[in-house]
């Protein structure tokens, strides 16, 4: 597979004083076409500046960020760079800018300048994708979260980006409104072929992620497929993170003296292992 984005011995900072502490420090990353890859690590491990990063909010301080093989800090390209990487942020009303569902989702590609049976076609496309088609006409204020995060995420859809990066997009959910956008991501990622960059606390929203990268203190601690890195449960702790909860619960189980496999993230998973017990 092709690769999509590529950062190589990235540093970062905020302030230009060489006393200031990295952010970010000596980031080496690549992430192919299609890859459903998600980030975690506590707060100020470095993850949303990460997402800054990737479509040029925020300018690397050493090293170099390329997404389509265009860097960054090329001024000239960014603009067709942020057309390829869109990034769903946590808050949805801080995405929502018009009064009716459809005229958000046509926002972003009426600022292409695309003509008016373009425009149509995508942001019909995009409210399918998303499960929306039947909310077009509604108000984004009467919405509920979940429902609300999709629009947003449609919205960037229209765009036609190669990539999607959701910064925390179910922070502020209620259980139902993070399991549709879940839902949708996952649908976005194995469905529809878009590159996902995910960025949360929420462990159980991961586990079918093709790699988590685990970030701590601004470097990245650990790079691993989800059933290798929710086998280090001692590790994971020592970071402050937690491990999906069926997953806590075979581990616990097999801690305590039954013979069942740990590499389990579902109650179907556990039930039936539970069942081959003699």
């Amino acid at each position: 597979m092709e690769s999509l984005i590529e950062l190589k011995d990235v540093y970062y900072r905020y302030q230009e004083q060489e006393d200031e502490d990295w952010v970010l420090e000596n980031i080496d990353l690549e992430i192919t076409a299609g890859e459903f890859i998600a980030i975690v690590g506590h707060n100020g491990s470095g993850k949303s500046t990460l997402a800054k990063l990737l479509n040029g909010i925020l300018l690397p301080t050493q090293g170099e960020v390329r997404v389509g093989g265009k860097v960054t800090t090329e001024q000239e390209d960014l603009w067709q760079l942020r057309q390829q990487l869109g990034i769903v942020f946590q808050n949805p009303d801080n995405q929502l800018v018009a009064n009716i569902v459809e005229e958000d989702v046509a926002f972003g590609p009426e600022n292409l300048g695309l003509p008016s049976a373009e425009i149509r076609k995508r942001v019909d496309e995009a409210l399918r994708l998303v499960g929306m088609t039947d909310f077009a006409r509604a108000a984004p204020h009467k919405l509920s979260g979940g429902q609300k995060q999709r629009v947003a995420i449609a919205g960037v859809i229209a765009m036609r980006p190669d990539c999607l990066v959701f910064d925390e997009p179910t922070a502020m959910l209620d259980p139902q409104g993070r399991q549709e956008v879940v839902e949708t991501v996952e649908h976005l990622n194995r469905q529809e072929g878009l590159t996902v960059i995910y960025i949360t606390h929420f462990m159980e929203e991961i586990i079918n992620a093709d790699r988590i990268l685990v970030f701590a203190d601004g470097k990245v601690e650990l790079a691993a497929t989800p059933k290798e890195l929710f086998t280090k449960v001692d590790k994971l702790r020592d970071l402050a993170l937690d491990i999906p909860q069926i997953t806590e619960l075979a581990y616990q189980l097999s801690e305590s003296g039954l013979d069942i496999d740990t590499n389990i993230f579902t109650s179907t998973e556990l039930v039936e292992e539970l069942c081959l017990l003699k």
